[in-house]
């Protein structure tokens, strides 16, 4: 009996071999410490211009400077030293001024080659290279304004609806709904009408020194409670939404404390994006345009959002009263219209968004719709404090900019489109925070950090010094153990890892402290098959057996116990990732590729090279094992 590989086996493992060698190599090149510039918003201009601006600040502040790139929508400045990170960012900031974002950056150093084939590097993670770390506070007290101005809006249509007729209804600074009646009649009647329909609020009665009969009606404990709740659980559904948006391998989005949020993005690419989107809390209302007879305190005036409208119309007069707001947004998608090629959103409302629509237009066709796009943000400033040192001062503010004014042709249902857009950027933009989902309540910049590989080097370092530990004493011990065949199962180890770091950088995992620990399980248990096949040739050849039989016994019959293991193992991997998170998620990925190629590389890969060796030689009398 002859052990022989027909061709075509030998030239499929050398080519997985060869393609893990090239999918593996854009991990040796260290990648540059760098700076993002982006616009606040896709419809900010980045051009050369902007480049020769940012190419000045840095030479003025002596920060040297490797290579600046212009993309599509940012640019990205290559230093020469990470000490110059925290100082360029700080300079080209105050210099830009609120228009753009600067986010530290890890900029990859793959030769064009390489990336020509789609070779990109492993991501690692927060604890091993760094990445984004944000901290978010949610302003829950807007969220409980929101909640009371959607009930006061509600009240009055109600208290229309019965013909009881009221002086005002409003929320105060303290959130509390306060509505005046000229007569204390009129007022039993509107609470006793309205105690049953709003459970969670509580009424109280009074008078005070101008004649009004007023009731003021303050959300229950309980209720602010749930409230609070629910803008917090909202924002992290939404977060994540975004998150999974750009792509982000092993995010960790979680509440901390009562009212924030950690968000943590581990090898990020594109940190500026990923600081705009994450920190943007978007909003979209439809309201009527005002008319002449509408009263001042019905009405109010916001600039647009366009600079081209801006500077032909000014600003445009809504109506207070809101149709509906994007939390009834279930779809959006951007496209360009068939007629002017302007890029628009398509949006799609849910059951009851539709149905809000559609009633709030039939009975206006002729009118013109608003949309109102509403963007919480934060700037930076500086300023010199007592001691005389130059600090970073945070302030939060807000961006209501009305998008289209458009007429209303025909009463609109679930899908309707949103045009005025000035590019394909902000179309984009727009639709992804959309579709992403609405935040429940504002969010601000508490905490901003790009972790560096400076933090992660001990850990790396721990690793590596494992791994290399482990390889050592495995690839010893099968030499010494197993003489010829201890080689060719240490070749087929070394090609193990050198796939599975090539399938991991294929798939973008992002490589974490209890990756390495799978890494370092994956080397045991490639090992392992190996063993159990070794062993079974020494039984056989023991139990007098030619060593051509022997070889050939050994890998067959010792097949079925390595399948046998490895798919449990698999099993318990795939489970860890289902209902693991992070850290536990990265352990899991690892495994599992490891499992995969180590089949591949144990069995296969030792096979060929013993069958390469032994496999043609008819009167073999002895094996080194």
């Amino acid at each position: 009996m002859l052990n022989r590989y027909p061709l075509w086996k030998y030239l499929l493992i050398l080519v997985v071999v060869a393609l893990g060698f090239v999918y593996a190599l854009p991990n040796l090149y260290t990648p540059d410490p760098a700076v993002q510039i982006s616009g606040q918003s896709g419809s900010v201009e980045v051009d050369q211009a902007l480049v020769d601006r940012v190419r000045e600040q840095l030479n003025q502040a002596d920060i040297d400077i490797k290579n600046i790139e212009l993309g599509e929508n940012n640019i990205l400045v290559r230093l020469r030293h990470e000490d110059a990170q925290m100082q360029a960012r700080r300079k080209l900031q105050e210099a830009l001024g609120f228009d753009y974002v600067v986010a530290l950056n890890l900029a990859p150093t793959t030769p064009e080659w390489l990336e020509a084939l789609g070779a990109s590097p492993m991501r690692l993670g927060l604890d091993l290279s760094g990445g984004v770390h944000f901290l978010m506070e949610v302003d829950v007290e807007s969220a409980i304004e929101t909640r009371q101005e959607i009930n006061a809006d509600e009240m009055k249509s109600t208290l229309r609806e019965e013909g009881l007729r009221y002086s005002s209804v409003d929320v105060n600074d303290e959130q509390s709904i306060v509505a005046r009646f000229r007569s204390a009649e009129l007022r039993d009647q509107a609470v006793e009408l309205l105690q049953d329909e709003y459970s969670t609020l509580v009424f109280t009665q009074d008078q005070n020194e101008e004649g009004d009969y007023r009731f003021v009606a303050r959300l229950s404990e309980t209720a602010v409670a749930e409230v609070e709740d629910y803008a917090l659980g909202q924002n992290l559904v939404t977060l994540r939404n975004r998150v999974n948006e750009l792509g982000v391998s092993e995010p960790v989005v979680q509440r901390q404390g009562g009212s924030r949020i950690i968000v943590q993005l581990p090898g990020v690419q594109d940190t500026a994006e990923a600081k705009r989107v994450i920190g943007k809390t978007a909003n979209l209302e439809f309201r009527l345009e005002a008319g002449p007879d509408t009263m001042v305190s019905m009405k109010e005036s916001f600039p647009y959002r366009s600079e081209t409208d801006r500077q032909r119309f000014g600003s445009a007069e809504l109506e207070r009263q809101i149709i509906l707001t994007g939390d009834h947004v279930a779809n959006a998608t951007s496209s360009f219209d068939a007629e002017t090629n302007m890029p628009q959103v398509n949006i799609t409302l849910d059951g009851l968004g539709g149905t809000k629509m559609h009633r709030a237009t039939r009975d206006n066709i002729g009118r013109r719709m608003g949309v109102l796009f509403i963007e919480h943000k934060t700037r930076t400033d500086y300023e010199i404090n007592e001691a005389g040192e130059r600090v970073e001062v945070r302030e939060n503010y807000v961006e209501r900019e009305v998008i289209s004014l458009a007429t209303i042709q025909s009463a609109l249902g679930k899908q309707f489109r949103i045009t005025g857009l000035e590019s394909p950027a902000e179309a984009s933009e727009l639709a992804l925070l959309l579709r992403a989902g609405a935040l429940a309540a504002p969010m601000y910049f508490v905490e901003e950090r790009t972790i560096g590989p400076s933090l992660g080097a001990e850990n790396i370092q721990t690793g590596l010094k494992s791994v290399v530990i482990g390889l050592g004493l495995v690839l010893a011990f099968m030499l010494v153990y197993y003489k010829v065949f201890g080689i060719f199962a240490n070749l087929a180890l070394a090609a193990n890892i050198l796939l599975l770091v090539a399938v991991m950088s294929l798939l973008g995992a992002t490589l974490t402290l209890p990756g390495i620990a799978g890494i370092v399980l994956t080397v045991g248990m490639a090992v392992d098959a190996n063993v159990l096949i070794f062993s079974r040739i020494r039984e056989e050849l023991k139990a007098g057996m030619p060593p051509q039989s022997a070889i050939y016994k050994g890998y067959e019959q010792a097949f079925v116990s390595i399948l046998d293991a490895n798919i449990t193992t698999l099993l318990v991997a795939v489970i860890l990732y289902a209902i693991g998170t992070g850290p536990v998620q990265g352990f899991a990925v690892t495994l599992s590729i490891g499992i995969l190629t180590s089949m591949f590389t144990a069995i296969m890969g030792t096979r060929a090279l013993a069958n390469l060796v032994y496999g043609r030689r008819r009167n073999l009398k002895k094996i080194w094992i």
